[in-house]
Protein backbone atom coordinates (compact mmCIF):
# COMPACT_ATOMS: atom_id res chain seq x y z
CA UNK A 1 0.00 0.00 0.00
CA UNK A 2 1.16 3.55 -0.92
CA UNK A 3 1.45 5.01 2.47
CA UNK A 4 1.27 8.75 0.78
CA UNK A 5 -2.29 7.86 -0.40
CA UNK A 6 -3.68 6.21 2.60
CA UNK A 7 -2.96 9.45 4.44
CA UNK A 8 -4.28 11.46 1.88
CA UNK A 9 -7.55 8.72 2.22
CA UNK A 10 -7.78 9.14 6.04
CA UNK A 11 -7.46 12.99 5.70
CA UNK A 12 -10.73 13.07 2.88
CA UNK A 13 -12.53 10.20 2.83
CA UNK A 14 -16.56 10.87 4.55
CA UNK A 15 -16.40 6.81 5.19
CA UNK A 16 -13.65 4.63 6.08
CA UNK A 17 -13.39 1.39 7.71
CA UNK A 18 -10.04 -0.75 8.40
CA UNK A 19 -9.30 -3.92 10.19
CA UNK A 20 -6.18 -4.27 11.74
CA UNK A 21 -4.08 -7.67 10.68
CA UNK A 22 -1.81 -6.76 13.54
CA UNK A 23 -2.08 -7.90 17.26
CA UNK A 24 -0.32 -5.24 18.78
CA UNK A 25 -1.91 -3.51 21.02
CA UNK A 26 0.15 -0.30 21.42
CA UNK A 27 0.40 -0.67 17.71
CA UNK A 28 -3.38 -0.56 17.28
CA UNK A 29 -4.42 1.87 19.69
CA UNK A 30 -1.63 4.61 18.05
CA UNK A 31 -3.65 3.83 14.42
CA UNK A 32 -6.53 4.63 16.30
CA UNK A 33 -5.34 7.99 17.86
CA UNK A 34 -4.26 8.63 14.38
CA UNK A 35 -7.56 8.36 12.89
CA UNK A 36 -9.31 10.56 15.63
CA UNK A 37 -6.84 13.28 14.84
CA UNK A 38 -6.57 13.16 11.54
CA UNK A 39 -9.97 11.99 9.65
CA UNK A 40 -12.29 14.85 8.27
CA UNK A 41 -14.17 16.55 11.19
CA UNK A 42 -17.54 15.50 8.96
CA UNK A 43 -16.31 11.77 8.45
CA UNK A 44 -17.23 8.70 9.98
CA UNK A 45 -14.51 5.46 10.77
CA UNK A 46 -15.07 2.29 11.57
CA UNK A 47 -11.99 0.15 12.79
CA UNK A 48 -11.89 -3.74 14.03
CA UNK A 49 -8.48 -4.75 15.32
CA UNK A 50 -7.21 -7.94 18.01
CA UNK A 51 -5.04 -7.42 20.44
CA UNK A 52 -2.38 -10.15 21.94
CA UNK A 53 -2.93 -11.08 25.64
CA UNK A 54 -2.76 -7.39 27.67
CA UNK A 55 -4.23 -5.76 30.53
CA UNK A 56 -5.62 -2.19 28.86
CA UNK A 57 -6.26 0.54 31.58
CA UNK A 58 -7.79 3.83 31.56
CA UNK A 59 -6.44 7.05 30.85
CA UNK A 60 -6.89 8.03 34.72
CA UNK A 61 -6.92 4.44 36.25
CA UNK A 62 -4.20 3.25 38.79
CA UNK A 63 -2.04 0.08 38.01
CA UNK A 64 -1.14 -0.61 41.62
CA UNK A 65 -4.99 -1.18 42.53
CA UNK A 66 -6.32 -2.41 38.81
CA UNK A 67 -4.03 -4.88 38.22
CA UNK A 68 -1.98 -7.59 40.05
CA UNK A 69 1.41 -6.86 38.32
CA UNK A 70 3.57 -9.39 39.95
CA UNK A 71 1.19 -12.13 38.39
CA UNK A 72 1.49 -10.33 34.94
CA UNK A 73 5.30 -10.57 35.52
CA UNK A 74 5.71 -14.08 37.74
CA UNK A 75 5.89 -17.43 36.19
CA UNK A 76 3.14 -19.26 35.79
CA UNK A 77 3.48 -22.44 38.04
CA UNK A 78 5.56 -21.67 41.25
CA UNK A 79 8.19 -20.29 38.90
CA UNK A 80 8.83 -23.53 36.75
CA UNK A 81 7.41 -22.33 33.81
CA UNK A 82 8.51 -19.28 31.57
CA UNK A 83 6.84 -15.99 32.31
CA UNK A 84 2.99 -14.55 31.24
CA UNK A 85 3.63 -12.82 28.29
CA UNK A 86 0.82 -10.77 29.15
CA UNK A 87 1.55 -6.62 28.70
CA UNK A 88 0.42 -3.85 30.49
CA UNK A 89 -1.32 -0.98 28.29
CA UNK A 90 -2.59 2.38 29.19
CA UNK A 91 -5.40 4.16 26.94
CA UNK A 92 -5.71 7.29 26.22
CA UNK A 93 -9.42 6.99 27.01
CA UNK A 94 -11.29 6.72 30.09
CA UNK A 95 -13.32 3.64 31.03
CA UNK A 96 -12.09 0.66 33.72
CA UNK A 97 -9.27 -1.91 33.05
CA UNK A 98 -10.21 -5.09 30.72
CA UNK A 99 -8.28 -8.24 29.59
CA UNK A 100 -7.79 -8.58 25.59
CA UNK A 101 -6.90 -11.32 24.08
CA UNK A 102 -7.50 -13.22 20.51
CA UNK A 103 -10.96 -13.69 21.84
CA UNK A 104 -11.82 -10.70 21.50
CA UNK A 105 -12.59 -8.10 18.51
CA UNK A 106 -12.24 -4.69 19.55
CA UNK A 107 -14.15 -2.42 17.34
CA UNK A 108 -13.82 1.85 17.56
CA UNK A 109 -16.19 4.15 16.17
CA UNK A 110 -14.86 7.59 15.59
CA UNK A 111 -17.83 10.28 14.21
CA UNK A 112 -18.68 14.21 14.45
CA UNK A 113 -19.67 15.04 17.84
CA UNK A 114 -22.70 17.19 16.62
CA UNK A 115 -24.17 13.47 15.91
CA UNK A 116 -22.53 11.36 18.73
CA UNK A 117 -25.10 9.65 21.44
CA UNK A 118 -23.19 7.02 23.42
CA UNK A 119 -26.13 4.39 22.64
CA UNK A 120 -25.53 5.12 19.08
CA UNK A 121 -22.86 2.57 17.66
CA UNK A 122 -23.29 -0.05 20.53
CA UNK A 123 -26.67 -0.79 19.11
CA UNK A 124 -25.09 -0.88 15.82
CA UNK A 125 -22.95 -3.75 17.14
CA UNK A 126 -25.89 -5.19 19.14
CA UNK A 127 -27.40 -5.53 15.62
CA UNK A 128 -24.26 -7.36 14.26
CA UNK A 129 -24.46 -9.37 16.89
CA UNK A 130 -27.83 -10.29 17.08
CA UNK A 131 -26.95 -12.08 13.58
CA UNK A 132 -25.65 -14.94 15.88
CA UNK A 133 -27.80 -14.80 18.93
CA UNK A 134 -30.79 -12.70 19.12
CA UNK A 135 -30.30 -12.11 23.18
CA UNK A 136 -28.23 -8.94 22.39
CA UNK A 137 -29.36 -5.57 23.91
CA UNK A 138 -28.05 -2.59 25.07
CA UNK A 139 -28.86 -1.44 28.90
CA UNK A 140 -29.17 1.76 30.50
CA UNK A 141 -25.33 2.04 30.94
CA UNK A 142 -25.05 1.46 26.82
CA UNK A 143 -23.39 -1.88 27.52
CA UNK A 144 -24.60 -4.84 25.59
CA UNK A 145 -25.28 -7.62 27.10
CA UNK A 146 -27.44 -11.10 26.84
CA UNK A 147 -30.59 -11.51 28.31
CA UNK A 148 -30.83 -14.79 30.40
CA UNK A 149 -34.25 -15.27 28.72
CA UNK A 150 -35.33 -16.93 24.94
CA UNK A 151 -36.01 -13.53 22.86
CA UNK A 152 -38.15 -16.15 20.25
CA UNK A 153 -40.70 -15.82 22.65
CA UNK A 154 -41.76 -12.60 21.07
CA UNK A 155 -40.38 -12.63 17.51
CA UNK A 156 -41.61 -8.94 16.80
CA UNK A 157 -38.88 -7.92 19.48
CA UNK A 158 -36.50 -9.77 18.07
CA UNK A 159 -37.01 -7.89 14.70
CA UNK A 160 -36.95 -4.51 16.06
CA UNK A 161 -34.07 -2.43 15.67
CA UNK A 162 -33.83 -1.65 19.36
CA UNK A 163 -34.27 -4.23 22.04
CA UNK A 164 -34.06 -1.58 25.05
CA UNK A 165 -38.23 -2.24 25.51
CA UNK A 166 -37.11 -5.73 26.40
CA UNK A 167 -35.52 -5.78 29.57
CA UNK A 168 -34.67 -8.30 32.37
CA UNK A 169 -33.22 -7.10 35.60
CA UNK A 170 -29.60 -6.59 34.84
CA UNK A 171 -28.27 -8.11 37.74
CA UNK A 172 -29.41 -11.15 35.94
CA UNK A 173 -27.82 -10.05 32.31
CA UNK A 174 -24.66 -11.29 30.83
CA UNK A 175 -22.22 -8.17 29.83
CA UNK A 176 -20.93 -9.26 26.36
CA UNK A 177 -19.62 -5.87 26.14
CA UNK A 178 -18.72 -2.48 28.11
CA UNK A 179 -17.55 1.11 26.51
CA UNK A 180 -14.82 3.45 26.75
CA UNK A 181 -15.01 6.79 25.09
CA UNK A 182 -12.77 9.98 24.28
CA UNK A 183 -14.84 13.47 23.11
CA UNK A 184 -13.13 16.28 21.79
CA UNK A 185 -15.27 19.40 20.43
CA UNK A 186 -15.70 18.04 17.18
CA UNK A 187 -14.39 14.51 16.76
CA UNK A 188 -15.82 11.65 19.45
CA UNK A 189 -14.35 7.93 19.83
CA UNK A 190 -16.11 5.28 21.16
CA UNK A 191 -14.44 1.93 21.81
CA UNK A 192 -15.21 -1.69 22.80
CA UNK A 193 -14.43 -5.18 23.01
CA UNK A 194 -17.27 -7.61 22.94
CA UNK A 195 -16.90 -11.25 24.29
CA UNK A 196 -16.87 -13.68 20.99
CA UNK A 197 -15.06 -16.21 22.81
CA UNK A 198 -12.95 -14.95 25.86
CA UNK A 199 -11.96 -14.81 29.59
CA UNK A 200 -12.16 -12.09 31.51
CA UNK A 201 -13.44 -9.32 33.61
CA UNK A 202 -14.34 -5.85 34.19
CA UNK A 203 -12.93 -3.11 36.84
CA UNK A 204 -16.80 -3.21 37.92
CA UNK A 205 -16.96 -6.70 38.14
CA UNK A 206 -19.55 -7.84 36.09
CA UNK A 207 -21.20 -11.75 34.51
CA UNK A 208 -20.22 -12.03 31.40
CA UNK A 209 -21.49 -13.82 28.42
CA UNK A 210 -19.91 -14.89 24.90
CA UNK A 211 -20.75 -14.09 21.49
CA UNK A 212 -20.34 -17.85 20.47
CA UNK A 213 -20.31 -21.23 22.15
CA UNK A 214 -17.67 -22.80 23.84
CA UNK A 215 -17.60 -25.72 21.36
CA UNK A 216 -17.11 -23.35 18.48
CA UNK A 217 -13.19 -23.53 18.29
CA UNK A 218 -12.34 -22.17 14.97
CA UNK A 219 -10.96 -18.77 16.25
CA UNK A 220 -10.28 -17.04 13.15
CA UNK A 221 -13.47 -18.11 11.62
CA UNK A 222 -15.44 -16.46 14.01
CA UNK A 223 -13.34 -13.38 14.31
CA UNK A 224 -13.76 -12.89 10.47
CA UNK A 225 -17.82 -13.59 11.03
CA UNK A 226 -18.39 -11.12 13.54
CA UNK A 227 -15.73 -8.63 11.42
CA UNK A 228 -17.93 -9.15 8.59
CA UNK A 229 -21.59 -9.05 10.18
CA UNK A 230 -20.19 -4.99 12.22
CA UNK A 231 -19.13 -3.86 8.73
CA UNK A 232 -22.19 -4.81 7.28
CA UNK A 233 -24.46 -2.83 9.63
CA UNK A 234 -22.06 0.31 9.49
CA UNK A 235 -22.31 0.17 5.47
CA UNK A 236 -26.33 0.00 6.07
CA UNK A 237 -26.21 2.50 9.00
CA UNK A 238 -24.20 4.93 6.70
CA UNK A 239 -25.51 4.21 3.68
CA UNK A 240 -21.83 2.87 2.05
CA UNK A 241 -21.27 1.46 -1.50
CA UNK A 242 -21.84 -2.23 -1.23
CA UNK A 243 -18.11 -2.67 -2.86
CA UNK A 244 -16.28 -0.85 0.00
CA UNK A 245 -17.82 -4.16 2.59
CA UNK A 246 -17.68 -7.01 -0.18
CA UNK A 247 -13.79 -6.19 -0.06
CA UNK A 248 -13.26 -7.41 3.30
CA UNK A 249 -15.11 -10.84 2.60
CA UNK A 250 -12.85 -11.38 -0.73
CA UNK A 251 -9.60 -10.63 1.03
CA UNK A 252 -9.58 -11.05 5.05
CA UNK A 253 -10.79 -15.00 5.02
CA UNK A 254 -8.05 -16.84 5.31
CA UNK A 255 -5.62 -14.64 3.86
CA UNK A 256 -4.46 -12.33 7.16
CA UNK A 257 -0.61 -13.41 6.74
CA UNK A 258 0.19 -10.54 5.55
CA UNK A 259 3.08 -7.52 6.90
CA UNK A 260 1.86 -4.81 5.18
CA UNK A 261 -1.91 -2.89 4.09
CA UNK A 262 -4.06 -3.61 1.48
CA UNK A 263 -6.16 0.20 0.49
CA UNK A 264 -9.11 0.37 -1.35
CA UNK A 265 -11.47 3.43 -2.46
CA UNK A 266 -14.56 4.71 -3.87
CA UNK A 267 -16.41 8.15 -4.31
CA UNK A 268 -16.36 8.75 -0.80
CA UNK A 269 -15.19 5.82 1.22
CA UNK A 270 -12.14 4.23 1.59
CA UNK A 271 -11.35 0.43 3.25
CA UNK A 272 -8.18 -1.14 4.08
CA UNK A 273 -6.43 -4.17 5.71
CA UNK A 274 -3.78 -2.47 7.73
CA UNK A 275 -0.53 -3.79 8.88
CA UNK A 276 3.28 -3.15 9.93
CA UNK A 277 3.61 -0.75 7.14
CA UNK A 278 2.05 1.95 8.97
CA UNK A 279 4.37 2.22 11.80
CA UNK A 280 6.64 3.91 8.85
CA UNK A 281 4.19 6.43 9.76
CA UNK A 282 5.81 9.39 12.31
CA UNK A 283 3.11 10.05 14.39
CA UNK A 284 1.85 6.33 14.78
CA UNK A 285 5.68 5.60 15.61
CA UNK A 286 5.71 8.14 18.20
CA UNK A 287 2.42 6.86 19.37
CA UNK A 288 3.55 3.67 20.11
CA UNK A 289 7.02 5.07 21.35
CA UNK A 290 4.96 6.58 24.17
CA UNK A 291 2.52 4.11 25.11
CA UNK A 292 5.50 1.75 25.66
CA UNK A 293 6.91 4.40 27.75
CA UNK A 294 6.87 3.78 31.93
CA UNK A 295 6.33 7.31 31.54
CA UNK A 296 3.29 6.96 30.03
CA UNK A 297 2.24 3.64 31.79
CA UNK A 298 2.68 4.99 35.23
CA UNK A 299 3.75 8.63 35.58
CA UNK A 300 -0.01 9.25 35.00
CA UNK A 301 -1.37 7.57 37.48
CA UNK A 302 -3.68 10.12 39.89
CA UNK A 303 -2.36 11.01 43.13
CA UNK A 304 -3.68 8.13 45.71
CA UNK A 305 -2.53 7.07 49.38
CA UNK A 306 -1.80 3.61 50.64
CA UNK A 307 -2.01 3.51 54.56
CA UNK A 308 -2.48 0.77 57.08
CA UNK A 309 -4.54 2.78 59.66
CA UNK A 310 -7.18 5.35 59.83
CA UNK A 311 -5.85 8.95 59.55
CA UNK A 312 -7.53 12.42 59.12
CA UNK A 313 -8.11 12.53 55.73
CA UNK A 314 -9.61 8.89 55.49
CA UNK A 315 -10.91 7.92 58.52
CA UNK A 316 -11.90 4.43 56.99
CA UNK A 317 -11.47 1.17 58.96
CA UNK A 318 -8.99 -1.01 57.30
CA UNK A 319 -8.75 -4.39 56.37
CA UNK A 320 -7.06 -6.73 58.81
CA UNK A 321 -3.53 -7.22 57.93
CA UNK A 322 -1.79 -10.37 56.95
CA UNK A 323 0.29 -12.51 60.42
CA UNK A 324 3.70 -11.77 58.94
CA UNK A 325 3.36 -8.19 58.84
CA UNK A 326 5.26 -6.57 61.80
CA UNK A 327 2.75 -5.95 65.01
CA UNK A 328 3.33 -2.27 65.71
CA UNK A 329 4.31 -1.38 62.41
CA UNK A 330 2.55 1.36 60.76
CA UNK A 331 2.28 2.37 56.79
CA UNK A 332 1.22 5.63 54.90
CA UNK A 333 2.18 6.45 52.00
CA UNK A 334 1.54 9.32 49.44
CA UNK A 335 2.30 9.21 45.60
CA UNK A 336 1.57 11.39 42.57
CA UNK A 337 2.20 10.89 39.21
CA UNK A 338 3.56 7.60 39.82
CA UNK A 339 6.31 9.07 42.92
CA UNK A 340 6.29 8.87 46.81
CA UNK A 341 5.67 12.87 47.44
CA UNK A 342 4.74 11.79 51.73
CA UNK A 343 6.03 9.01 53.60
CA UNK A 344 5.40 7.70 57.07
CA UNK A 345 6.36 4.40 57.43
CA UNK A 346 7.58 3.06 61.50
CA UNK A 347 8.50 -0.94 63.12
CA UNK A 348 9.21 0.29 66.36
CA UNK A 349 6.59 0.55 69.30
CA UNK A 350 8.77 3.28 70.96
CA UNK A 351 7.58 6.72 69.98
CA UNK A 352 10.67 8.27 69.81
CA UNK A 353 12.44 5.16 68.00
CA UNK A 354 9.21 5.45 65.40
CA UNK A 355 9.85 9.16 65.13
CA UNK A 356 13.17 8.41 63.68
CA UNK A 357 12.45 5.45 61.64
CA UNK A 358 10.20 7.77 59.72
CA UNK A 359 12.66 10.12 58.94
CA UNK A 360 15.24 7.78 57.64
CA UNK A 361 12.14 5.71 55.20
CA UNK A 362 11.23 9.08 54.31
CA UNK A 363 14.60 10.15 52.81
CA UNK A 364 15.20 6.69 51.52
CA UNK A 365 11.95 6.84 49.14
CA UNK A 366 10.97 10.29 49.21
CA UNK A 367 10.54 11.23 45.63
CA UNK A 368 11.24 8.07 43.95
CA UNK A 369 9.33 6.29 41.11
CA UNK A 370 6.93 3.28 42.55
CA UNK A 371 7.78 1.65 39.24
CA UNK A 372 11.60 2.20 39.57
CA UNK A 373 11.58 -0.20 42.84
CA UNK A 374 12.39 -3.15 42.40
CA UNK A 375 12.14 -4.80 45.80
CA UNK A 376 11.55 -2.79 48.62
CA UNK A 377 13.42 -4.64 51.29
CA UNK A 378 16.44 -3.32 50.27
CA UNK A 379 15.26 0.43 50.00
CA UNK A 380 14.19 -0.21 53.47
CA UNK A 381 18.12 -1.80 54.79
CA UNK A 382 19.49 1.41 53.70
CA UNK A 383 18.32 2.84 56.70
CA UNK A 384 20.25 0.57 58.97
CA UNK A 385 18.01 0.03 61.67
CA UNK A 386 18.15 -3.02 64.38
CA UNK A 387 14.88 -4.24 63.28
CA UNK A 388 15.72 -6.25 60.77
CA UNK A 389 13.79 -8.64 60.78
CA UNK A 390 10.69 -6.07 61.17
CA UNK A 391 11.97 -4.30 58.05
CA UNK A 392 12.17 -7.52 56.23
CA UNK A 393 8.75 -8.12 56.66
CA UNK A 394 7.77 -5.18 56.14
CA UNK A 395 9.50 -4.76 52.71
CA UNK A 396 8.21 -7.85 51.61
CA UNK A 397 4.40 -6.98 52.43
CA UNK A 398 5.33 -3.96 50.06
CA UNK A 399 6.46 -5.70 47.79
CA UNK A 400 3.22 -7.59 47.30
CA UNK A 401 0.99 -4.80 47.97
CA UNK A 402 2.86 -3.21 44.49
CA UNK A 403 3.22 -6.25 42.63
CA UNK A 404 6.67 -6.74 42.79
CA UNK A 405 6.72 -10.14 41.73
CA UNK A 406 9.81 -11.82 44.64
CA UNK A 407 10.22 -14.94 45.98
CA UNK A 408 11.33 -14.78 49.67
CA UNK A 409 14.99 -15.86 48.44
CA UNK A 410 15.28 -13.38 46.09
CA UNK A 411 14.61 -10.47 49.25
CA UNK A 412 16.59 -12.29 51.96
Amino acid sequence: MSIPKWRSLVETAKHQIYISRKHDPFLNLSIEHYLLQKTPSDSTVLFLYVNKPCVVIGRNQNPWLEVNLGFLTQSSEYNAKPPRNVQLVRRRSGGGAVFHDEGNVNYSVICPSASFTRDKHAEMVARAIRRFSGRARVNERHDIVFDPRDPLDNLQQLQSSSLKDMKAPDDRALKVSGSAYKLTRQRSLHHARPFLKARGVESVRSPVGNVFPQNQNNLKDIRHAFEDSVVDEFRIQYDIDLESTELFKRMSTGKSAFKDSVLRSGNTWAAGLLGEDLERITEISKGVEELKSLQWIYAQTPQFTLSTHAHEADERERPSLPDSFPSHASVYLKARGGAFTETRLSVSPNKDLALSEIDRFDSTLKGKNVHDIGDFVPYLKECDLTEHLKVNSLGLWLNAMFGKSLTVEDSG
